[in-house]
This record gives structure tokens, sequence and C-alpha cells, in this order.
């Protein structure tokens, strides 16, 4: 096979001006044609009414039943409120999480109560309906407490006079919406004040503000960062509110005009190649989320918007999450995103299918689940999507792609496998880009090693959020930092965050054999580290393992030490030999050799205590088993070439 080689920056300068310059969403249609393309509201019903029982009996009746399971045993729930203490935690201790159980679980609870009521029809379940629609409505919140402003004025609690709109707002919205679709007569026989109470709050909480103010995560931010998962995830569930409960028809075009717009400002900047710099966990909520944009809006007009499936940016979008792949449980996780993240199966079939690909498709029908009642936190509407799918869904064909190479050149990222279509062997992926990406770690130049689809030497990822993670202590956690990544700290200097703190020089070259992907990392570090260049070369040698080489460069050269992060013991064995004592669970015990050169550098281990509250995410991804390696370099040079190897044993 000829040889394949790419220059990324090349790539990068060409594909970035082109995707800053479309409007794929917002330039289709003016306001006016808008207008004449969306279904009215009195007339637009994306699923069956809930009386269309002849519609609802094609919807599955296995999941329906498991939702009317789970709903029975909310038939006695009492509706917590939410404490202002609770919300106060955030200020007081940095735990985000006490509220947000409170908050999160009475949604939960709705939505299961309404799709129990849609499949019996009967009334059972309607006055524990109303209670949660009135116990919600009363919330003075309906977001995060980790989301409100870090400043006096708020100190934990919500300004109730000045509505902002957050990712849970956003969502509480959808819940309330689709009741008052599916249960609007009821609740009228009830009283009218249930519905004038779900319009007032939402039009007061969500579409005004919407309309009326700016909001951060709508554009770019003042250094020019492109907005992340929060601008297409909160739009669908701004899309799912206006199209249903908005009866004003003018208002609700001039929404959908708007929110179009914000879309773009998510589409336009976002790679050519597809790539999510925040990684598989969150492409559910960023890609995915534009496509439920998409999806929606197709029911809300006739298909109107079936171009955008055609657009290769957007299938390049789609197809990241297979790309990002390791293995079943796995996923490629530089910055924040989790190493085993859960795939919502039949967005990623659908995606899969809106766009043609077999292999999209095949991957989503691979993670389907039986159904056991759980509606999960976010993304409600989703569910309704799924129940009329699954006669097609249970026959599609399952399979995980497991491309051999993926090369995503704008993103810098690149992996590789021993074998296309299997995990057995080695993997190796690593990155370039720069430090101030979405869920930014310090972390340019970073690679990872799995063997048989389970980890070696790993990307930690991120821990528990506190009000501390995306505060200006965000580097005071040691895993956001690149002493603690698979990298160098050089003159007792480590990377720093910053769109100036960046990869240069970065080179892909594969064939069947091999793949070399080469990056410099020096302007990732301050001028204090006194780097000229540090090219870093990881060549990946198909059915042999992986060498890491850096040739550097430096002013000063007092001292130098390599850091390697795995999830296993290791220990120093003869002169030149790192030992991993690699032990999957329900795999094969095996040990692997990190290779190095005994008179140059001498290895340390040392295993990483978790001991603090962020922390306690890391132990629940990989266990109390965090070490990291550190070469330390005996005699620092300025001009010198440091290089590992790692092999099975």
């Amino acid at each position: 096979m000829k040889k394949i080689i790419f220059l990324a920056f090349v790539g990068l300068v060409s594909l970035s001006a082109f995707a800053q310059s479309q409007n794929l969403l917002s330039g289709k249609f003016s306001k006016e044609a808008l207008q004449s393309v969306l279904i009215p509201q009195a007339k637009w019903a994306p699923f069956p009414r809930r009386d269309d029982r002849a519609g609802w009996a094609n919807a599955d009746q296995t999941m329906m039943k498991s939702y009317l399971k789970k709903a029975e045993s909310y038939l006695g729930y009492q509706w917590p409120y939410v404490p202002a203490t609770k919300s106060l935690l955030i200020e007081r201790t940095g735990d985000r999480d006490q509220y947000q159980a409170v908050s999160f679980e009475k949604r939960e609870v709705l939505g299961t109560l309404l799709l129990a009521e849609i499949y019996e029809n009967k009334g059972r379940f309607v006055d524990q309906i109303i209670d949660g629609v009135w116990s919600i409505c009363e919330e003075s919140f309906w977001g995060a407490s980790a989301h409100l402003p870090k400043s006096k004025e708020y100190a934990g609690l919500m300004d109730v006079s000045k509505p902002f709109v957050d990712l849970f707002a956003a969502e509480t919205a959808t819940y309330l919406a689709w009741v008052d679709f599916y249960l609007g007569d009821k609740l009228d026989a009830v009283s009218p004040q249930i519905r004038k109470r779900i319009y007032n709050e939402t039009n007061y909480r969500i579409f005004q503000p919407l309309m009326t103010k700016p909001h951060g995560w709508m554009t770019k931010t003042a250094a020019g960062r492109a907005p992340n998962n929060w601008n297409p995830w909160i739009c669908s569930n701004w899309l799912n509110a206006v199209l249903l409960l908005e009866k004003d028809d003018d208002k609700r075009t001039a929404s959908v005009h708007k929110l179009l717009t914000v879309l773009d400002e998510f589409l336009n900047p976002y790679p050519q190649d597809g790539g999510c710099d925040e990684g598989p966990s969150y492409w559910g909520a960023a890609a995915a989320s534009l496509y439920d944009n998409i999806a929606m809006l197709n029911t809300a007009s006739n298909n109107a918007f079936q171009y955008v499936y055609a657009d290769e940016k957007f299938k390049n979008m789609g197809r990241f999450i297979y790309r990002a792949q390791i293995s079943e449980k796995y996923f490629l996780n530089f910055a924040d995103a989790d190493p085993q993240p859960g795939m919502a199966a039949t967005m990623i079939y659908r995606y899969g299918k809106a766009i043609n690909d077999p292999d999209m498709m095949k991957f989503g029908a691979f993670y389907r689940k039986p159904e056991v009642g759980e509606i999960g936190k976010f993304h409600y509407f989703r569910h309704f999507y799924a129940l009329f799918m699954q006669d097609e869904f249970q026959k599609a064909v399952q399979g995980l792609p497991l491309p051999k190479n993926v090369w995503l050149p704008d993103l810098q990222v690149f992996a590789a496998r021993d074998q296309a279509g299997t995990t057995d062997g080695f993997y190796v992926a690593a990155k370039g880009g720069h430090n101030d990406e979405s869920h930014n770690h310090n972390d340019i130049g970073n690679y990872v090693v799995y063997y048989n689809g389970q980890p070696l030497l790993i990307d930690v990822g991120r821990g528990t959020y506190t009000a501390k993670t995306f505060s200006a202590k965000r580097y005071d956690i040691w895993y956001n930092c690149s002493d603690f990544h698979n990298l160098p700290t050089v003159n007792g200097v480590n990377q720093l965050p910053g769109r100036a703190f960046e990869a240069t020089n970065v080179t892909y070259k594969s064939n069947n054999a091999s793949t070399l992907f080469g990056v410099d990392i020096a302007k990732s570090y301050p001028k204090e580290a006194g780097i000229k260049s540090w090219q870093r070369s990881i060549r990946f040698n198909r059915g042999k393992g992986v060498r890491v080489e850096d040739v550097i460069s430096l002013s000063q050269a007092n001292s130098l030490t390599q850091h390697l992060m795995t999830c296993y013991p290791a220990e120093v064995g003869k002169p030149g030999e790192l030992i991993i004592h690699y032990a999957p669970k329900g795999g094969v015990v095996k040990e692997f050799v990190v290779k190095y050169n005994p008179k140059q550098m001498q290895p340390t281990v040392e295993k990483v205590k978790l001991e603090a509250p962020e922390d306690r995410g890391i132990v629940t991804k990989w266990g109390n088993t965090i070490y990291r390696i550190n070469f330390q370099v005996l005699t620092p040079k300025p001009v010198d070439k440091l290089m590992v190897e790692i092999e099975a044993r």
C-alpha cells in the first residue's frame, strides 16, 4: 500500500477557513421563509398524540411496559423541595452533587410518570404529575448551583429577578413542555392554572432570557474559544420547548430563527475533520445534540433541514464517536473525557442512518441494552424517537468498526491499532492541539497505550467536578497538569494553560507496518522552561510496540524528568527495564517492559494518593491504583535525545 502522509498545519489552515465561512443552518431561510416552512404550533404533532391509540400501538410495547413498571414505584413519591443550604454548598464546601441529586431525581420521576400515563391513559398518574409540575415550578432555580455566577451578589443562591439559562434549566423546560403537549387536556380538566403556570414559568425563565440577554455559551469567549457542548445541548432543549409551548407562531419563528444563528456559532468554527476536543463522553451532548436539533427541526418543517445530513463536516462530527473508540468499554479520553462513557445507542443509530453511514449504524446497534425503565437524566426527547424505531433497531446489524488508523488533522489527534476490526494487540493514540481547549488539560504531546483493549499507559482524565474544577484553581488539581500526563517536566517547569501554549510542527505518516506521529511541544511550556525545541516522535510498529523519542534543544539544562501514568503497579527491573504488571479485570495477566537507557535515566515509581474531593471520580473510573513513573535524567544536556520503548514481555 502506498504510504499516506499528512501535514497537519497545511490542512488546518485551509479547512479552518472553509469551516469559518459557513452558515449552514441560519443561512438557508430568512425569518419570513422560516415562518412558511415551520408547521404551526397548533398543527404540529412530532409523535402521535395521546388519544391516537393506533399511533401509540406502534410504539415499542416492551419499552412502554418497563416505563409503566418504573412509574408505579413512584406513585407514592414525595416531591422534595431543594433547600437553600443545598445550593449554598457550592460556596461552602465546593460540593455540587447534593443539590443536583435532588433536582435531577425530580425530573427523572416526572419524565417516567409522563411516559406511563401516555401508555396507560387512565389518569392514574395525573395527580402525581401535577404535583411534580407544581413542585418544579416552585423551585427558585431550574439550573445547577455550580452554574451560578461566582460573585458576592449571588454567593451560592439564585437571584430570581435575573433569570438566565444554563444546561439544566433548559432541560427542565423540555420536561414541562412534553407534559403540556401530551396531558394538556387532562391538566385543564383539573385546573387551567397548571398549563398557565408551565408556560409562564418557562417563558420567564427560558424564552425571554434567551431572546433578550446575551449568554456566554451562545458564542465564542472573549479569548476566542469556540462554544462547547453547552451551545447545541441547550439549543436542543430550547427548540423542544418553544416548538411545543409557544402558541404565538411569530414568537415561535423568531425563537427558532435566533436559535439557528446560535447553532452556527457552534458549527462554523468546528473542525472539518469532526474532531470533538471535549472527547467522546461530551460528544453525546455536542455533535449529538446538534443532530438532535436537526432531527427535531425536520419533524417541525416537513424535512426542510434534510440537506444538513449531506454536509461532510456534519458527517465527520457523527463519525468521531467510533473513530475515538479503543475497545468495547474504553474510549480515547484526552482532557476531561471519561474513559468509559455511556453510549446513547438509539441516537447514534439514528445519526448514522441520517448520514448514510453503515458503520455508525452498526456501532449504535451494538450498544443496544435491555429495557429496564430507566430514562436517564438528560435529552429526554430522545426516548420518543426510540419508542418508534425498535422494530428496525432490534433487527439491525451490530458491530464495532475499530478502524486501523484515525487521523484528525484539525484536532491534531491520531490513533492506530495492530489490526482493523479487532482489539487484539496494541493501540496507541496521541495529541497535539493547544492548551485552551474546552475542558482543557495541559497535555500537548500526551499519548496513551492500550493492549487487547485494556489500558496500559493512560490519560487519567477527570475526577469529580467540584467548585474548584472550573475556577481559577483548576490547575491546582493534579490530573489537569502536564506532570501527571505522559509528558516531561523541564527545568522544574510544566505546561501552562492558554491558547498561546500550542503544538507546532505536527506531522503524521502511516502505512501497513507502522504509524509515525510527530509534534514539537516546546511552545506548550513557558519561557522559564528554557526549551528551544522538543520534537517528540511516537512510532507505533504494528505487532511489536511503541517507541517514543524526544529530540531536545534547551537554553539551559538543570533538571529533566519524563513522566508516565499507569493504572497498574510497576517496578524497576534490571538496568534499562521498568516492568508494568498489567492485570486487567477479566483479562490475561501479562508483563510489559518500558525500555530506557540506564546510563541516561533512572526511574522511580510512586502511587498517587487519592484523597481530595475531586479524586472520588478517579477512584470510580480507575480504582485506587494510579501510579506515576518518573524517569529522571541523570546528567541533563542542552542538546540530547531521550527514548523509551514499550513492549510486551
